[in-house]
């Protein structure tokens, strides 16, 4: 595509607010139905889920690591084809659109890897301090890429949805940083409260999501710290980046990632983990991104986001069996 089109097909990012989920206050048990049945799901359901997911997280910490991970396979496989049949059409349909010279039978087994992967990575959740610890099970490739970034200055750190995605905080941690990152809150206060809990025990700082992060990531930028957002995003059941095919735009953390980059000449190290086999890992750091110069400010941005965007999205079309956005729309 023609630099000149993409300025035209080029959308304006709108500002990303996060809201967290209202709390009922316990007087709407005594209100009219809608907000007695919001009151009840909240205070009553939600606490029952919420315990069983707490007891399931901490009770698959005591099992084996390769014992655990083939659990949440075999869960992956019988939960997907029962319950989320609407994600399984969409990833059917997407793997048509881009990998239309594989077979039915090829598609078929990179979607069935794709569901065991997902699977896995829930149940691993319970083991990431134990699967980030330097041992045999995750093989690091190009780490010194990210190092030599950190020397000259600040790093923003983009990771992608691939393999187990987790254990990439905790490597930036061993390796000397001190990494902030930008995320959304899981759905369920138990999910979230476990996963901040194990993040920030992990090493790593956790910014506000959606636009209140932005101002603490110029901070920690400017300072010559590291953040880590990722740029691979599906975004209310559809697919926002990286492109794949589709007309660029500046709509997500693409276009985050790459504002903020000129904005402190942050070195943009893109990395991310390929599960092998089992619980075994590669990772990869990606050849480091320096914006080149422009001209005028903002002059180059769609291009920036293009420079990016062809950066990850070869990563994600080799490895679509691992991504965890294969059920979102296009």
């Amino acid at each position: 595509m023609a630099p000149e089109t993409q300025k035209v097909t080029a959308k304006k990012r709108q500002a990303w607010v996060y809201e967290a989920p209202p709390v009922p206050p316990f007087s709407d048990f005594f209100r009219d139905k809608p907000r007695r049945q919001a009151a009840f799901k909240y205070h009553v359901t939600d606490n029952i889920q919420n315990g069983l997911e707490l007891a399931t997280h901490f009770g698959l910490k005591l099992l084996p690591t390769d014992l655990c991970s083939a659990i949440g396979a075999r869960l992956g496989a019988f939960a997907m084809p029962r319950w989320h049949k609407g994600a399984l059409r969409k990833a059917e349909r997407n793997l048509k659109l881009l990998l239309p010279d594989a077979s039915e039978e090829e598609r078929k087994a990179i979607l069935q890897r794709n569901i065991e992967n997902q699977g896995r990575v829930m149940t691993e959740f319970s083991l990431i301090e134990r699967l980030s610890k330097p041992s045999k099970r995750v093989i690091w490739n190009n780490v010194d890429w990210i190092i030599e970034a950190k020397r000259k200055g600040p790093v923003i750190m983009v990771g992608l949805h691939l393999g187990n995605w987790e254990i990439l905080g905790p490597k930036l941690v061993e390796i000397g940083f001190e990494p902030s990152a930008n995320y959304t809150p899981p759905t369920g206060r138990a999910r979230a409260w476990i996963a901040d809990r194990l993040r920030i025990k992990l090493g790593y700082k956790l910014m506000p999501p959606g636009k209140d992060g932005i101002r603490p990531a110029l901070k920690i930028l400017k300072n010559g710290g590291v953040i880590s957002i990722f740029c691979d995003e599906g975004v209310q059941g559809k697919i926002r980046g990286p492109f794949l095919g589709r007309p660029p735009h500046l709509e997500g953390n693409l276009a985050i990632v790459t504002r903020l980059a000129r904005m402190t000449g942050a070195t943009i190290c893109p990395g991310y983990i390929r599960r092998k086999e089992g619980a075994y890992f590669e990772a990869f750091a990606l050849p480091p991104i320096t914006l080149p110069p422009e001209e005028t400010p903002g002059d180059r941005l769609v291009k920036d986001v293009v420079l990016l965007n062809d950066a990850i999205e070869p990563v994600i079309r080799a490895n679509l069996d691992q991504w965890y956005f294969l059920d979102c729309s296009l």
